[in-house]
């Protein structure tokens, strides 16, 4: 009996030592662990943001540099706007004197020098006018559907081909083009299939368009390569025709840019005199048929009349006689085509902002 207790009392001491000594290894372990990560938090870096915080002087510094590209800019601003500001004072200086009703609505038919004519006047731009509208109509027919067909089969076709890098080649080639050299294209192409000594309005425009389709073609390519390919991908994922995603997609959203580029060939080619003076001529009437006949321009008037120099009054010559008349109606022509091309911008603007995708 005494054996068994005694046996038993061993037992339960050494139970009691071996809980001791994992609790202690256990104690020893957790603390270990903690040390670690105490340790590992004193070896990381400690940053000092105020090193960064920037001084006094160095902000002085900034402000004054801010100051100085500020003061560039607005400099470099007004130097862009003082030839522009200097054309349009010139011009309406100089061609307001001459602008009138009378100026507007008459030819040159029956204008002798600087003499008067029946109705009080000097002779007007009508039918310079009237050409200058039908010549550049008939180039943008020409040249907007050729050049925005030519940038949907580079964006959308042929995109990174051998034949897209040769129409590019080539659309970079006539871009450098001389606008005479495509006077005298026109010219020879309109003898060679007409008969000899060709001359009309619709010759201009071929002339005109030769210059206008480069910067059409890029100026499109540009804006259908922006358009998102996700808007591609979900018309072709609904089951859209890519002629329909074309036409009723991708031209709708880069409407807006095509337009803004179909004005600046219009303005790169309204004020066009050397191809005109060769395909178009110069004529005192109104020719109102583009295909027959010749064809005045703004442009053209504009040199005709400052090439004539001054005119003649004599003691013989009538009482309105005005010496300087030539060059008067060379500036009230020359005021004429650029609100003409601003009216044209403006129309432009209207049809991007009429047709272009509405965001809602």
């Amino acid at each position: 009996m005494s054996a068994a207790a005694t046996k038993s009392a061993n037992s339960s001491s050494s139970a009691s030592g071996s809980n001791g000594s994992i609790g202690s290894v256990g104690s020893v372990s957790l603390a270990s662990a903690q040390g670690h990560t105490s340790a590992q938090l004193a070896a990381k870096p400690v940053i000092d943001f105020d090193r960064f915080r920037p001084t006094r002087s160095s902000i002085r510094a900034r402000k004054r540099r801010n100051a100085l590209m500020t003061g560039l800019i607005a400099l470099s601003f007004v130097v862009a706007l003082i030839p522009l500001i200097s054309v349009l004072w010139v011009s309406l200086s100089k061609g307001l004197k001459r602008l009138n009703w009378d100026f507007l609505t008459h030819n040159m038919s029956g204008v002798v020098g600087g003499n008067p004519t029946a109705t009080g006047g000097h002779g007007g731009i009508l039918h310079a006018i009237i050409g200058t509208l039908e010549v550049t109509a008939g180039a943008m027919i020409i040249s907007v559907p050729i050049g925005v067909m030519c940038a949907v089969f580079l964006v959308e076709y042929a995109s990174g081909g051998r034949m897209a890098r040769a129409i590019s080649l080539l659309v970079d080639v006539m871009s450098g083009i001389p606008s005479i050299v495509a006077g005298l294209f026109a010219f020879s192409m309109f003898a060679a299939l007409v008969g000899p000594s060709t001359v009309n309005g619709f010759s201009g425009s071929v002339a005109l368009s030769l210059l206008m389709i480069p910067t059409v073609v890029k100026t499109s390519e540009d804006m259908l390569r922006i358009v998102p390919g996700d808007l591609r991908e979900a018309a072709y994922a609904l089951g859209v025709t890519k002629q329909r995603t074309i036409t009723k997609i991708v031209l709708r959203t880069a409407l807006p840019g095509i337009v803004s580029g179909v004005i600046l060939a219009i303005a790169r080619v309204i004020g066009e005199t050397a191809p005109l003076l060769i395909a178009s001529g110069f004529i005192a009437s109104t020719n109102p048929n583009l295909f027959s006949g010749r064809m005045t321009t703004l442009p053209v008037y504009v040199y005709n009349e400052y090439s004539q120099g001054l005119a003649v009054c004599g003691p013989g010559s009538p009482a309105g006689c005005v010496a300087g008349i030539r060059m008067e109606r060379a500036w009230a022509a020359a005021l004429a085509l650029i609100v003409v091309v601003l009216v044209l911008n403006l129309l432009g603007r209207l049809v991007s902002k009429v047709f272009s995708v509405q965001e809602k």
